[in-house]
């Protein structure tokens, strides 16, 4: 586990440990929380861009949307 959370390649940690085919080491190696928790991070994107708009400063929007309660 030490060596695919130091991003060690699986093929060559099979090689390592002299297995026949990598599903076999692939049973050996159980992700821990933390590898988990990065690889999570890893493929988040963002949804939003980082600075919204600031909508309010907007009078027609706003007059529109106050239009629609009345």
């Amino acid at each position: 586990m030490h060596l695919i959370q130091a991003g060690v390649n699986l093929i060559y940690i099979r090689h390592l440990l002299g297995h026949a085919d990598v599903s076999t080491t692939e049973t050996c190696a159980r992700a821990d929380a933390e590898t988990k928790r990065k690889a999570i991070e890893n493929a988040y994107q963002a949804l939003t861009p980082g600075v919204l708009p600031d909508w309010t400063s907007d009078t027609s929007l706003m007059g529109w949307l106050d239009s629609l309660a009345g």
